[in-house]
């Protein structure tokens, strides 16, 4: 569905993105991640046929954006990070409106109308006036608008953006059900969110592609792997260290006091899981012990240790 070689912009003494290439399928759900000024945006505006890139080619549905954007853009629904919307509209009328911007007609556009507000929780709102909605709501007229014209595609630029916990549940499992009809190539900052609702993640940084995999494969290739939390009394803490140090699977052992207990950070190789060993060891050691957990390695992990690892590699700025 999306296809970009060596993808290059440059900006007036700033290079954004230098030679970026990935690929998404028919129907996969992408996170596209990346620090602020990594490029998120810059390619998100150029696979919407908002921008030109500098060098390299981006194809929809094998359409070029650039030589062939209009066949391109009908096959996307692009949802900016900040929707634009009219305010003095009603949400049907502003529906009807961009639905004919977008080429649909006659009955066809009624119908989609009334199928996106139904999709989008809209129904109730349809004659009020957009300004007069909440953040949520304002969302999921941007969201609609998006699918008016049954595109192939969605691009959703940081979609929950400004919405609290309940709306964002709600819009996340809105796009979830989305996937089963559309391939996402969804953009946001939370996380947690990328874990629960995508296939695939792509991280970008400073213009360049470091990662791309399911969050599993990528949680699985962490270099510093999981962690397990100990807390115990012991006499000497050097001492324990070195014993815990000692156990298959163990990678690195700090510790830390608390009151009267030696709190233990413990690293593991990615795949280990040395608890019943711990455990063990400290019976036979006799110290008492208050928390014994496994910590697991999540996408936040991972992205803190592709994007941090590479600040003094890559100098140069990017949008």
């Amino acid at each position: 569905m999306i296809k970009v070689e060596s993808l290059t912009k440059r900006y007036a003494g700033v290079q954004a993105l230098h030679g970026i290439s990935f690929e998404v399928g028919k129907g996969e759900i992408v996170g596209f991640l990346g620090p602020n000024g990594a490029g998120k945006s810059t390619t998100m505006r150029i696979l919407s046929c908002f921008l030109p890139p500098t060098s390299g080619t981006a194809t929809i549905a094998g359409f070029d954006v650039f030589r062939e954007s209009t066949k391109a853009r009908e096959r996307i629904g692009y949802m900016p990070e900040n929707v634009p919307l009219y305010a003095d509209m009603r949400v049907s009328e502003y529906l009807a409106y961009r639905a004919a911007l977008k080429g649909v007609r006659g009955r066809r556009r009624r119908e989609r109308i009334e199928d996106v507000k139904a999709l989008c929780g809209l129904e109730d709102v349809g004659r009020k006036l957009i300004g007069s909605l909440s953040k949520g709501y304002r969302q999921r007229v941007g969201l609609a608008d998006a699918l008016v014209h049954e595109p192939d595609l969605l691009i959703l630029d940081e979609p929950t953006i400004g919405l609290d916990p309940n709306q964002i549940r709600q819009v996340r499992e809105l796009i979830r059900n989305l996937g089963r009809h559309h391939t996402i190539l969804l953009s946001t900052h939370i996380l947690s969110e990328v874990e629960m609702t995508c296939s695939r993640v792509i991280i970008i940084n400073q213009g360049r592609i470091e990662a791309s995999d399911t969050p599993m494969n990528l949680r699985d290739r962490m270099k510093r792997g999981n962690e397990v939390r100990l807390e115990a009394k012991v006499q000497d803490a050097a001492a324990a260290s070195k014993a815990l140090m000692a156990l298959a699977g163990v990678r690195d052992v700090t510790s830390t006091r608390e009151d009267d207990w030696e709190v233990f950070t413990i690293k593991i190789e990615s795949g280990s899981d040395p608890r019943e060993d711990i455990f063990q060891l400290a019976s036979r050691l006799n110290w008492p012990v208050r928390e014994l957990a496994q910590r697991r390695v999540t996408l936040e992990d991972v992205f803190a240790e592709v994007t941090h690892s590479d600040d003094q590699r890559h100098p140069s700025a990017s949008r």
